[in-house]
């Protein structure tokens, strides 16, 4: 699959639900209306749009939400899409989770082929969490990060840089995770959705950031990629990675190589844009088959823009994008 600006599609990121246990406060609005059910596509459906795409030339897919694991039985479409890793099929099989089911997953999320994961983390302050999750429990997600670590999952932290939440806690984290071997991406917040507050209150940019981490830390350049927007540093005191997404700061979207697909079957091409493509309707209509619903893909990827356009200032008081994260998946 091949976009208009010359980008090969090779990475998915499915989000197989809206809901979320926890309510964080950049994300979502504390009273959240999720979609109902009968929106939302049964697993073997999600299982078989995931099958045409990876027949298309996707390569990396990964599941996200809401919080992907609350889904009932979310389990057997890890065991499904973990059965096509392997020559012509996935080279990767990844989750972003925010951790509180990791106790519960982690060793079937390693059975089934997944290697590594990200994990939502924005404090290791236990007040600051349940400030800015509102209701969430720290050490049930630091129990479940050190699951995970346990079977054998290589583990990312990703965390959300906000100002007056967690601006001064960045060198705590950054050492916290070389103590445990585990990577860490900072990410600019993106104005997505209505969450009830003003985002240019909690907007902070990664230059200014990284500036204050390399008084202490050296951090140097690499090459390495996931495949993923983030520019990644090596860390030379703990042996580490450190990683910067900076949407608002500078546009990640010249090799943009992703797609998004929502619970409801509906495809983003871009996470900034409102454009999106129908695939549900194909995938249920018997009449049009399996090279029916790779047309409706392919003519989906032909229109994908070239990027997302972002602003976050205080004239703009609308989100940029209407939809919330969850919606899209993280």
């Amino acid at each position: 699959m091949i976009d208009p600006f010359g980008r090969s599609i090779s990475y998915l990121r499915v989000s197989v639900t809206d809901r979320c246990d926890l309510r964080c406060v950049y994300c979502m609005a504390e009273d959240m209306t999720f979609l109902p059910k009968s929106e939302v596509l049964t697993l073997e459906e999600l299982d078989r749009l995931c099958g045409t795409f990876i027949g298309l030339g996707v390569r990396k897919l990964r599941l996200t939400g809401g919080e992907p694991l609350v889904r009932r039985n979310v389990m057997s479409l890890v065991r499904s899409l973990g059965a096509r890793i392997g020559a012509g099929g996935l080279e990767e099989l990844t989750l972003t989770t925010n951790g509180t089911q990791l106790t519960k997953h982690a060793e079937g999320l390693a059975a089934a082929g997944v290697r590594r994961i990200n994990v939502s983390l924005d404090t290791l302050d236990a007040a600051a969490f349940k400030a800015a999750t509102r209701w969430g429990e720290l050490d049930k997600v630091l129990d479940g990060i050190f699951a995970a670590k346990a079977a054998g999952l290589h583990v990312k932290i990703n965390a959300v840089a906000l100002r007056g939440v967690n601006e001064d806690e960045f060198d705590r984290m950054l050492a916290w995770c070389g103590e445990h071997g585990f990577d860490l991406c900072l990410i600019e917040t993106m104005p997505l959705g209505e969450i009830n507050e003003d985002r240019t209150d909690q907007f902070l940019p990664l230059s200014l950031i990284r500036a204050r981490l390399r008084q202490r830390w050296t951090l140097n350049e690499t090459d390495y990629s996931t495949g993923g927007p983030a520019r990644y540093f090596d860390v030379a005191e703990t042996g580490t990675r450190l990683g910067f997404i900076t949407p608002m700061t500078h546009n990640f979207c010249e090799s943009c190589n992703r797609v998004r697909l929502t619970c409801t079957g509906t495809l983003y091409m871009c996470l900034g844009q409102e454009d999106a493509a129908d695939l549900r309707a194909p995938l249920r209509d018997p009449g049009l088959g399996e090279e029916g619903l790779r047309q409706a893909i392919r003519d989906a990827i032909a229109r994908k823009p070239k990027g997302h356009d972002f602003v976050i200032d205080r004239r703009r008081r609308a989100p940029a994008v209407a939809r919330h994260m969850s919606v899209t998946g993280g």
